[in-house]
Parts: structure tokens; C-alpha cells; sequence
């Protein structure tokens, strides 16, 4: 079944409490990055011009709840005053009201003033300890607010806080257009494919990947598999892995997958290999087989890029989370930035990017719009990948 988007409600003359991801970094109360702003403008504005009151929710940063001095400090280092500030720079025909509370009078009081077309923007989420426990009390208080709930915060639907769940458990509910348009993509991508579907893997943790592994396997033609990771299904292979990455209580892990997976896997052949983890260390290429002792590998080879090239060739649908080396460092960078490039040749190809390090390498390397869609969602991508069910979209309603 279909859940409902925002366009199934009405929403004239109603207090709308939409959860949008406005997780964005600061760096010295400055904003340096308002891609996760931008990205909730379309849910804003459709809201708007349909006469809504406007109430946005987010979290921001971590807020440590264990120890007085430290919330203080994570409290006033995740402020969301600078992202009320920038939305309000964003939509200068629309008065958008900060209020730095998460409860009380003053919120209430705002609330119960606001006209047609104007924002609420509520203090950091996890302000409130009991955010992230779901706490239905604040749940059900925050529901209290508002007359319906949008869920449009695709990085934080993987989570059962109360911000997430707790408040789509008293409200009629609805999916905003960010977070329809992921389930879209990632889901049709996942559970519908054109084939050939070709799945790629990077990244450094076999540990965060294993399972969307396994999941791929019995879904995807190929899954390749590249970056950090690697060094530990080479171990797997009895291979010398030098002073590469290696997570060694998951070699047996990486084996059952080597087995179970067959030709379907594959594998980096050569690496890039230097002596230290540094932009400009001497770097050298040799066979997967063969990396020297005292040496750590840190992107794949041109071996290995013809390999993935051809693996890739023809497909229909390409998923790709996590980059191939240290992309960040110019000398690592050769191999995610040609697979970037190889996926956004495929002709027709539905092309999907699962968020986190692999996005952010897109977009850095200049890929952004030729990729179909890069998710917004890191961790909420992975576990749509593996298959779970994301608690933040369960929640909201049906279709009828």
C-alpha cells in the first residue's frame, strides 16, 4: 500500500507540523552548507500556497543529556537560531518566527497567534531528553500543537524518536515530497529494478555495510564492492593486507559472503598502496595479491576501474553507497571519481547515490546532476538498502 503524501491532505487554515531535516553543519554559529534547507523548500512552499500554518520541527547536532555543563555547551553549539535566520533569507515574503523553547507558554502562545502562510521554526529537537527515547509524553504534547503531521525528514525516518513517531501517533499523517521522492527512487530501485541492477559498496566498515550486502545479493546482478572494505574480504582470501584498513572480527563474515555470493561479487584486483594515510604520500599500484607489509591501500587501481567499468556495463539500474578510496586526498581520488563518471555515462540508467561519503563525493567531484538521484539520508538509505522497515515512514498513514 501507498502511504499518503501531503498533497492527500487538506491543509487550508491548519497548523501543519512538518519534521524536516535541518541537520546542517556549523562552524562558528555560521551555516556552511544549506543543501538540507533547500532540500525541504518544495514541502514548505507547497504548504504555503495552500494556506497552512506552518510548524517546523528538526534536530540538530547531539545534545548530551548525562551531564549539566556538557549539555549546556552541546545546547548552545546546536542552536537552530542561524538556520531560522537562513530559511528566513530563503523566503523573504514569509514571516518566519524562531521560537527558542521546545515547550511552554511561549511556544504555545506562538502557536495560537500564527496566521495562514506564516512558520513556526521550534527550538532544536533533542533539546529534550526525551526525544530520542520516543517519549510518548512529549510525543503526544508536541501533536498537541497542530492539526496534521509531515514527515519530510528522510535522514531521521530510520529513527523512532518522538519528533519521528511520536507525534504521527496522535495526528492524521502524510509523507512531504522529500522524503516521497527517496522512498521513490530507493525503492524502485531496490524492490523494482530494470536489469541488469548493479549495486556498488565503498566506505570503510564492512560492519556497516554487511547486511546491505547480504540483502543486495539476493536482489542485485552484481555487487561490487570497493574503498576500506575490501581489505577485509582480501584477508578473508588469505591475502596480505599490509596496514590497510581491517576489521578482523569480520573476516569470517566476509568469507560466508564470498561463498554465498559466487561470481555475483566483485572484487577490487590491484590498489593504490603508501607507507602513511597523508594527501601527499608516495603512492604506488600493485595487485590485490601483493600489497607489501608495511604499506596500507587507499584507493583501487586502474585494473580494478576497467573491472567495475565493465561489470557496470549495460545496466539498468545502479545503486551506489560509499566511495572506492580516500577521496578526500587528491592522489586517492582517482577511483571514486572514474565510477562516478562511469555510472553517469550509462545510457538510460536509473542512477541512485545512498547519501553520506559517496554524495558528497558526487557532488564535490561535479557529478550532482547527472546522477538520477542522490539520497539525502545516509543512514536512513542503508537500512531502506538492506530492506528494514524505516519506523518514521511506517508510521504514516495509508492510502485509502
Amino acid at each position: 500500500m501507498a502511504k499518503k503524501t501531503v498533497r492527500d491532505l487538506d491543509v487550508a487554515g491548519k497548523k501543519a507540523i512538518v519534521r524536516v531535516d535541518f541537520n546542517v553543519p556549523l562552524k562558528d554559529g555560521v551555516i556552511t552548507d544549506d543543501n538540507r534547507i533547500l532540500g525541504a523548500l518544495p514541502t514548505i512552499n507547497y504548504l504555503l500556497e495552500n494556506n497552512a500554518k506552518i510548524i517546523l520541527m528538526s534536530h540538530l547536532g547531539k545534545v548530551n543529556h548525562k551531564d549539566e555543563a556538557q549539555t549546556a555547551k552541546d545546547k548552545a553549539k546546536n542552536n537552530m537560531a542561524p538556520v531560522a535566520k537562513r530559511l528566513a533569507e530563503l523566503l523573504p515574503n514569509t514571516k518566519v518566527t524562531f521560537v527558542d523553547v521546545t515547550r511552554g507558554k511561549v511556544l504555545e502562545d506562538a502557536v495560537a497567534n500564527m496566521e495562514n502562510g506564516e512558520i513556526i521554526l521550534v527550538q532544536n529537537t533533542r533539546y529534550e531528553s526525551g526525544e530520542s527515547k520516543n517519549d510518548p509524553g512529549l510525543g503526544k504534547y508536541w501533536a498537541s500543537l497542530g492539526d496534521l503531521f509531515v514527515s519530510d525528514a528522510f535522514g531521521s525516518v530510520h529513527r523512532a524518536h518522538a519528533s519521528t513517531v511520536g507525534i504521527a501517533e496522535h495526528l492524521p499523517s502524510a509523507l512531504g515530497f522529500l522524503v516521497e521522492k527517496e522512498v521513490k527512487f530507493i525503492g524502485d530501485a531496490i524492490y523494482s529494478p530494470k536489469r541488469p541492477f548493479v549495486a556498488i559498496l565503498g566506505g570503510a566498515k564492512v560492519s556497516d555495510k554487511i547486511n546491505v550486502i547480504d540483502n543486495l545479493l539476493n536482489i542485485a546482478d552484481k555487487v561490487i564492492v570497493g574503498g576500506g572494505m575490501a581489505y577485509t574480504f582480501y584477508k578473508a582470501m588469505g591475502y596480505e593486507v599490509g596496514t590497510s584498513l581491517l576489521e578482523e572480527d569480520r573476516v569470517e563474515v566476509a568469507k560466508r559472503v564470498i561463498e554465498k555470493a559466487g561470481d555475483k561479487l566483485v572484487l577490487p584486483i590491484d590498489t593504490v598502496v603508501a607507507k602513511e594515510f597523508a594527501p601527499d604520500a608516495a603512492h604506488e599500484v600493485v595487485k590485490a595479491s601483493e600489497i607489501p607489509s608495511d604499506m596500507m591501500g587507499l584507493d583501487i587501481g586502474p585494473e580494478s576501474v576497467a573491472l567495475f567499468k565493465d561489470a557496470l556495463e549495460g545496466a539498468q539500474t545502479v545503486v551506489w553507497n560509499g566511495p572506492m578510496g580516500v577521496f578526500e586526498f587528491e592522489a586517492f581520488a582517482k577511483g571514486t571519481l572514474e565510477i562516478c563518471k562511469a555510472i553517469t555515462e550509462l545510457p538510460d540508467a536509473l542512477t541512485v547515490i545512498g547519501g553520506g561519503d559517496s554524495a558528497a563525493a558526487a557532488i564535490q567531484l561535479g557529478f550532482k546532476d547527472k546522477i538520477t538521484h542522490i539520497s539525502t539520508g545516509g543512514g536512513a538509505s542503508l537500512e531502506f538498502m538492506e530492506g528494514k522497515d524505516l519506523p518514521g515512514i511506517s508510521i504514516i498513514e495509508e492510502k485509502a
